[in-house]
């Protein structure tokens, strides 16, 4: 949706033959939008991706563990390594190749602007959302800026009719709490986490759970920790295609279909009972569902931890990987609970497992209810605290000398967006960036400060050399 309100503006009577010739020869170039630059970037790397698939040796295609690339009467066996050598031999196919699926981007793009130019079916009246707004009369605007503050994580699931009313409702009643967070709304529900004072928090799950679609919430829906706005850098409302983005329509895998719902005390039991057999593969899986990084400073004892960068790789994990859930009793988990509504509709859509259950409420319910239990470690939180903390466990280690360490702090390279385990001491001596080539861009970057060149975030190594879809073993 995002998209198509934009496309008539950006789109619509762009000059293409004013970007690329037929023949893929440069002319000048208009000047191209934030928007035009963000898919011109898409382009160019789908162009690479596809220019280095191109070049993978033929007998490896059949099976054969040991990936190859053949390119110029050389073989390559280091993905890093065939990315070095096109970049630097093949630029200008890759130019001609980005140009031309670029060119065939923005036509199909400019198509989709003219038809949603066309004449609309009348809207009914608008929505007095004015209604849904607490009234703060009786309390003070030092109270919903001053004073202890807290964060919230909640999800709902439900019919919304109509996700904008919903999306400016809840940009509306956050900006007068003075909450800052993220709030996603589609038709399939709502996910929020926003920061703010106590008093601010109390109202809010008050109005929540005064709106006609979300009043079956109950307050335990709701988790609750110490942080506040100051946890997050802005206010962030929109409207999506999911409430948790798995890559997979709704449509088409609803969270109607999840797991059964496990108490933490039920949940806790079942690990108990599963630790206490000492062989958890034989017939019981204890599955997280969370991505790599999170996994690796907090996580329950002898789970299984896919090495996934992004939670829309999950689906594809599970499809390389149905052997492993084949007749096994599953028992999983996430940080609140809404990937898991997803993630076991997936599974179960398979038919593959014997049983599918789900931790309500996620890792965050079950620490306040055992700090102590089988989870131990930090809890990753997406906001700019990284982690909380219920226990005193490290489990995690700094990636520069190995000593124990679990305090996320982003990659100090410009325009690398990867998080790194570094800790005090390495930090001291200069070892901040997320991988040797960072570190080298980061060296290089501060010897050019004064360089005005504009330049593109960019993805490291460390994205490179991590598989979309592991294999386990």
């Amino acid at each position: 949706m995002e998209i198509e309100n934009k496309l008539s503006a950006e789109f619509t009577g762009f000059d293409l033959d004013s970007f690329v010739t037929p023949h893929g020869s440069k002319r000048e170039k208009p000047p191209l939008s934030a928007t035009l630059k963000k898919y011109h970037a898409f382009c160019r790397r789908r162009a690479f991706a596809t220019y280095v698939a191109s070049k993978t040796d033929g007998c490896c295609k059949e099976g054969n563990p040991m990936l190859a690339w053949c390119c110029c009467g050389q073989t390559f066996r280091e993905s890093s390594s065939i990315h070095k050598h096109v970049a630097k031999s093949h630029a200008s196919e890759i130019q001609h190749l980005t140009e031309s699926t670029f060119k065939r981007l923005l036509s199909q793009l400019e198509e989709e602007a003219v038809k949603h130019k066309q004449p609309s079916v009348p809207q009914a009246e608008p929505v007095n959302i004015a209604q849904w707004i607490p009234d703060t009369s009786y309390i003070t605007e030092d109270q919903l800026q001053k004073g202890p503050g807290k964060v919230l994580l909640y999800y709902c699931y439900c019919e919304v009719e109509d996700p904008h009313v919903i999306s400016a409702w809840q940009k509306d009643l956050c900006e007068k709490l003075h909450l800052t967070g993220k709030v996603r709304v589609a038709t399939e529900g709502i996910n929020g986490t926003v920061g703010g004072t106590e008093a601010a928090a109390d109202m809010y799950i008050k109005a929540m759970r005064s709106h006609p679609l979300f009043n079956m919430m109950e307050e335990e829906d709701f988790k609750m920790s110490d942080g506040g706005a100051q946890c997050f850098s802005d206010l962030r409302v929109g409207v999506y295609k999911e409430i948790v983005p798995m890559g997979v329509s709704p449509d088409v895998i609803s969270y109607k279909l999840a797991g059964i719902h496990l108490q933490p005390e039920e949940f806790h039991n079942e690990v108990e009972a599963l630790l206490s057999n000492g062989d958890l593969c034989n017939d019981t899986i204890l599955l997280d569902c969370r991505n790599f990084y999170e996994s690796k400073i907090g996580q329950f004892s002898h789970c299984l931890a896919p090495n996934i960068r992004k939670f829309s790789y999950f689906p594809d994990y599970v499809d390389q990987n149905l052997e492993l859930f084949k007749e096994k009793k599953v028992l999983m988990y996430c940080t609140g609970g809404i990937r898991c509504e997803r993630a076991s509709a997936y599974l179960r859509s398979k038919d593959v497992c014997k049983e599918v259950y789900q931790l309500k409420g996620g890792i965050h319910k079950y620490l306040e209810h055992f700090p102590e239990g089988f989870y131990r470690g930090k809890l990753f939180v997406f906001d700019e605290r990284y982690a909380i903390s219920s226990n005193s466990d490290v489990i995690s280690e700094c990636r520069y000398c190995s000593s124990p360490w679990d305090q996320y702090q982003l990659c100090t390279t410009q325009f690398c967006c990867q998080l790194v385990l570094s800790c005090p001491a390495c930090r001291l001596e200069g070892r901040t960036a997320c991988c040797l080539a960072c570190q080298t861009k980061r060296g290089r970057a501060q010897s050019d400060e004064s360089s005005s060149a504009p330049q593109q975030k960019e993805e490291c190594e460390c994205t490179d050399g991590r598989l979309r879809v592991p294999q386990e073993v």
